[in-house]
């Protein structure tokens, strides 16, 4: 960690984002005005579909595919090897299950139901990113697994009873090798903390480089020029997995708003993408479907293709689905 260049004082630093004007309105009082007075409808009128079964437990095809547990929980197929982005499994995310933010639908299957994983990979050591339940109940069912980490991250796992023989922790720019695939840990404008103590570990986007795909996965981040330059080194990708949901004015540094991720899209030269961190916690002000509604407006406007599967629906991503906008008939 003291080696990395974005360490310094004892913690983490972001890379320049651009200027923008600071939100009106109050700050953090105004945030818990909309909080408790807001008209947002932040919770469906409906259950969310899901759908429900068992990922098939044969051989991992070799294309590409992506199946989507919710928030930004995924499970790519590629090139033989099954990576698991960021799995959360709780009721909630929080240092507490009595409280904190709940889910809006159940995850579509068990862990014990998962096929072989041969990487876990964590973008950041937020509660909706990395649940200590749910990484010990992988590490425990899947005793191959790997666990793919930026820096800092891998005192977590440690502390909870997984052998750091299993985890490989990165920097920016360094890798794993996964199989044939190169893993690589790339840059995200963000921040880091479980408690009171705030970047003491790294946060990241990952690029998966493959012989025949790639994948990247933004991880939670705000827009900046780091991901046109994730693009020039690793792209173009097949699929991106990017991060749409609880954005607002107060914090624009840290999550992108759906126009800014497809912006990002663009920026990494992806093909497919796929819309993340939405629909299953309460995280922000906003609708809880305005995300994605804002995602596939722009999206159509600059030509961008989408698919926006229901929570555990795998998508082939040579043939994805039509979009078919489920979620107007949950709200």
């Amino acid at each position: 960690m003291r080696n990395s260049p974005r360490y310094r004082d004892g913690v983490f630093h972001n890379p320049p984002a651009p200027a923008r004007p600071a939100a009106s309105g109050g700050g953090g009082a105004a945030i818990l005005r909309e909080l408790l007075l807001g008209k947002q409808l932040r919770h469906p009128s409906r259950p969310i579909p899901v759908v429900r079964g068992v990922v098939g437990d044969s051989e991992a095809d070799p294309e590409l595919a992506v199946t989507w547990f919710g928030h930004s929980t995924a499970l790519l197929e590629i090139e033989g090897q099954r990576l698991l982005l960021d799995p959360v499994w709780s009721e909630r995310c929080s240092p507490s299950q009595s409280a904190g933010p709940r889910r809006m639908h159940q995850p579509p299957l068990d862990i014990e139901e998962l096929p072989r994983i041969d990487a876990v990979v964590i973008s950041h050591d937020h509660y909706d990113h990395l649940d200590m339940h749910s990484v010990r109940a992988i590490a425990r069912t899947q005793p191959h697994t790997r666990f793919l980490v930026p820096l800092g991250v891998g005192a977590h796992l440690e502390r909870w009873g997984i052998d750091l023989a299993r985890v490989d922790e990165l920097d920016w720019e360094e890798e794993a090798q996964i199989g044939a695939l190169r893993v690589v840990c790339t840059s995200a404008h963000h921040f880091s903390g479980r408690g009171f103590a705030n970047n003491g570990t790294l946060w990241s986007s990952w690029a998966v480089v493959g012989a025949e795909h790639r994948v990247f996965y933004s991880g939670d981040s705000g827009y900046f020029d780091g991901f046109a330059a994730t693009g020039e080194a690793h792209g173009p990708f097949d699929l991106t997995l990017v991060q749409i949901g609880a954005y607002s004015d107060h914090w624009w540094d840290i999550h992108m708003t759906p126009e800014e991720g497809v912006s990002t899209h663009l920026d990494v030269r992806g093909g497919l993408m796929v819309p993340v961190h939405w629909c299953t916690f309460v995280l922000g002000l906003h609708d809880w479907s305005e995300p994605v509604e804002r995602l596939c407006a722009d999206a159509d406007a600059r030509g961008v293709q989408v698919a926006v599967p229901r929570p555990g629906e795998r998508i082939e991503v040579a043939r994805p689905p039509k979009l078919d906008h489920w979620w107007r008939a949950v709200v």
